[in-house]
């Protein structure tokens, strides 16, 4: 752990800050994760940990990394609870009145928390800020699924942006004032509950220097998977109608293309309006593909505009799935 890192008691600040997060069955990833947080140039003033019921060495191996942390560190096993469940059991533990929330499976930056809280420090008004995220990709397919899903720094704009809770910190008033994480929701709970913030003109700010790395999917069914359980979370709350409506309106229009004589006419400006699509994702090759040869990047170039399309597949299958979860409940 760097000298420099101290916690916020020790800077003599303010509030006291919580970290917390949910695990299951992330003990090949623990080691990293943990030694980010040791990492840290600000150190979290305790680390509240839940377990979903992990049937890998999960608890085993937190319980040993924790045991000369220089933090006070709770770990809770909750068999069978979702992610939402797991962040509001996590929340509701924690002794500080600012709430950090990340995942393992990530990696901090050093200055994550450092610079995740400096917003609220310096203007106290503000009550929650977003963090930002980049992927950690090993391989060729990984670097490429990050090209396919995750923009670049400059494509973010703060007014339209909604945090992942892999990155994100808020005081614990506003946890409360939403009523916490949709335990209802299996998988979306974090967008459900930026949504709900914002609704309530909750006092926000974007850090992109809070900067976490992610984890990308390894292999296609996976990835493909990872998107349709996301898009069916969004089915199932009720969340970006019109941008799910676009998509399916898109590909409904290229099957008229495709299939009717007067839509052939149009192929051109259908293809041109395709390339737009996709555009953007090349754009990002250099920067998720640097170090790779020029093999590598000419082949995600090739590849990429058939890996959208099947992830927007994946996306319109998982929403369907979740509008007809929806129909079979009542709603919140």
């Amino acid at each position: 752990m760097p000298a420099r890192a101290t916690s916020r008691q020790e800077n003599g600040g303010g509030c006291k800050v919580t970290l917390v997060a949910t695990v299951r069955d992330e003990a090949g990833t623990l080691a990293e994760w943990w030694l980010s947080i040791l990492g840290q140039t600000r150190l979290p003033d305790e680390v509240v940990v839940v377990d979903g019921g992990s049937h890998d060495d999960t608890v085993e191996t937190l319980r040993e990394l924790a045991v000369e942390a220089p933090f006070p560190v709770r770990l809770e096993v909750l068999p069978g609870c979702n992610i939402a469940q797991g962040r509001n059991r996590a929340v509701s533990l924690a002794q500080g009145r600012i709430i950090a929330v990340s995942d393992a499976g990530c990696v901090l930056h050093p200055r994550w928390l450092e610079n995740l809280l400096a917003p609220m420090e310096e203007n106290p008004r503000l009550d929650l800020v977003a963090g930002f995220y980049q992927p950690l990709a090993r391989g060729w397919f990984e670097a490429l699924s990050a090209c396919a899903t995750l923009p670049l720094p400059w494509e973010v704009r703060e007014g339209r942006f909604l945090p992942s809770s892999r990155s994100l910190a808020f005081r614990r008033e506003v946890w409360e004032k939403v009523g916490g994480y949709p335990e209802w929701l299996r998988i979306g709970e974090d967008m459900y509950f930026n949504h709900r913030w914002k609704k309530m003109g909750i006092r926000h700010r974007l850090n992109k220097e809070a900067l976490v790395w992610w984890r990308m999917r390894p292999d296609l069914p996976s990835l493909l998977r990872q998107y349709f359980l996301y898009a069916r979370g969004d089915g199932e709350a009720g969340m970006y109608p019109r941008r799910h409506a676009v998509r399916f309106l898109t590909y409904g229009w290229l099957v008229l293309v495709a299939a009717t004589e007067w839509g052939r006419r149009l192929w051109v400006p259908t293809a041109a309006a395709g390339a737009l699509y996709v555009g953007r994702r090349w754009l990002r090759i250099p920067f998720h593909m640097r170090g790779r040869d020029m093999r590598e990047k000419a082949a995600a170039f090739i590849a990429l505009p058939g890996l959208v399309f099947l992830i927007d597949a994946a996306k319109m299958a998982g929403y369907l799935a979740g509008l007809r979860n929806r129909a079979g409940r009542a709603g919140p």
